[in-house]
């Protein structure tokens, strides 16, 4: 069954009823440079123009700094069309972002066997 509040978007047996580049007008290169880790958050602002159900969705999400992966994961869209909206309302003012902090040396070994290690507990 459908979650409450998702209207005519979700259909149990059909999954998601609207493909998920409509919702992003078929746009596939966001406007503005965000990775998966880059940080987004609600500015305050009232953003202008027209906004859809996801940009909404989207802005709710980010009330606190949240990362793109975890933004397109509460969606349930692509992180590509997840990137162009998050682009569009950085674009109209109600979200800002920032780059990932990193502590860490993304080569660095020992990271990554730590990951490495982790992942194979979970197999």
């Amino acid at each position: 069954m459908a979650a409450a509040g998702d209207g005519p978007w979700l259909d149990d047996a059909a999954g998601r009823l609207v493909r998920p580049f409509t919702v992003s007008d078929g746009r596939t290169r966001p406007t503005v440079e965000l990775d998966l880790m880059s940080q987004v958050m609600v500015t305050g602002a009232t953003p202008f123009g027209y906004l859809g159900p996801e940009h909404a969705q989207a802005l709710d999400l980010c009330r606190a700094p949240l990362p793109v992966a975890e933004v397109a994961a509460h969606l349930k869209l692509p992180v590509a069309v997840t990137k162009v909206l998050l682009a569009d309302l950085v674009d109209c003012g109600g979200l800002t972002t920032k780059p990932p902090v990193s502590d860490h040396n993304p080569t660095d070994r020992a990271l990554l066997e730590a990951v490495l290690d982790g992942l194979r507990r979970q197999l």
